[in-house]
C-alpha cells in the first residue's frame, strides 16, 4: 500500500517526555513531505497551542494539516484556511459548568488564546504548561463564556476521572462526545466530532482513502482515528486496549516510535533500533 497522509497525536506519541521531537522522527517526518505525503497534527490542544510543532516541521511549505481540538477544528497550515470548526453553545459550556459542580471536578474552557477557569489547580496549570495558553481565573465562570467555544474539560485526579467518565458518557451522550486524552482531562466537544470524523472530513477535501492513511495515537481520545485509518498505529506506551484495537504496534514515544513507522511503511527502510 502507498500512504499519502499520516496523523500523528502529539503529547506521548509524536512528542517524547520532554515535549521535544527526536532528530530521527523529524527527519523521517521531513523525509515524507518530501515525497508528497500529508503529515496532520491531531491533537486534544488548541490550534494556537500546535503551532510551533507545525513550523518545525515545515506543514506550511508542504501543504499540511493542524487537527486540533480533538477534531474541533481543520486548519491548512500552507493557507490558515479553517477548513472544518464546530463549536459548544454558551448554554452547553454552562451545563457542563453545573455538572463539574455536581461532580466536584475543576473545569475549565477556552477563551480567545486564553485558558478560563474558576478555580486555579494542578490540571488546568498542566495544560497551560503543555499548550503555551496563558490561565485566567475568573470569579464567574458563566459569566466569562459569552460565546461558543470549541470545547470544554474536566480535570481532576485520574481516579476521579474514571468514575465521572463512566457517568458523564451515559448521561450525556445524546449531546457531546466524552473522552479522556490524558488520565487527568475529561474532554467535551460537540456530539459526533472526534478526531476520526474529522480525519473522514479532512481525506475527502483531500481526495485520499481511508485505506491510504496511517494513524498514530496511544490515547482513548485517539482510538476514533486508530479504527479509521487503514493502518491504525498504537504506541507501544499505549494502554493495553488501545493496543488491542490497533492494526500494528509501534515503539514507544521515548524510542523513536512514529519514526520507526514511517521508515517502514512510507520510506520503506529497514528499521534501525
Amino acid at each position: 500500500m502507498t500512504y499519502k497522509m499520516i496523523v500523528l497525536d502529539l503529547d506521548d506519541t509524536l512528542l517524547r517526555d520532554d515535549h521535544t521531537i527526536s532528530e530521527r522522527t523529524k527527519k523521517a517526518l521531513m523525509d515524507a513531505q518530501k515525497k508528497g505525503v500529508k503529515v496532520v497534527l491531531a491533537s486534544g490542544r488548541p490550534t494556537f497551542g500546535m503551532k510551533p510543532i507545525a513550523k518545525e516541521l515545515s506543514l506550511a511549505k508542504y501543504g499540511s494539516f493542524i487537527l486540533s481540538f480533538n477534531g474541533g477544528k481543520i486548519i491548512n497550515c500552507q493557507t490558515n484556511e479553517e477548513l472544518f470548526s464546530s463549536t459548544l453553545s454558551i448554554n452547553q459550556v454552562h451545563d457542563l459548568y453545573d455538572i463539574s459542580r455536581r461532580e466536584n471536578v475543576y473545569i475549565h474552557t477556552y477563551v480567545g488564546d486564553e485558558i478560563i477557569t474558576d478555580q486555579d489547580n494542578q490540571y488546568t496549570t498542566i495544560e497551560s504548561e503543555l499548550t503555551g495558553l496563558p490561565i485566567r481565573v475568573v470569579p464567574n465562570f458563566k459569566a466569562a463564556i459569552t460565546e461558543p467555544v470549541v470545547k470544554s474539560l474536566m480535570v481532576d485526579a485520574p481516579e476521579k476521572l474514571i468514575v465521572v467518565e463512566e457517568k458523564l458518557q451515559a448521561e450525556l451522550a445524546d449531546e457531546y462526545s466524552v473522552m479522556r486524552s490524558k488520565p487527568f482531562f475529561l474532554e467535551f466537544t460537540e456530539k459526533g466530532v472526534t478526531k476520526g470524523t474529522s480525519l473522514n472530513q479532512l481525506i475527502n477535501e483531500c481526495g485520499i482513502k481511508r485505506e491510504e492513511v496511517i494513524a498514530i495515537g496511544d490515547s482513548y481520545n485517539d482510538l476514533s482515528m486508530i479504527e479509521f485509518a487503514g493502518l491504525g498505529v498504537a504506541m507501544g506506551n499505549a494502554p493495553e486496549d488501545i493496543k488491542l484495537a490497533a492494526d500494528y504496534v509501534t515503539d514507544t514515544n521515548m524510542n523513536d516510535g512514529v519514526a520507526k513507522v514511517v521508515e517502514q511503511f512510507i520510506l520503506n527502510q529497514a528499521i534501525s533500533v
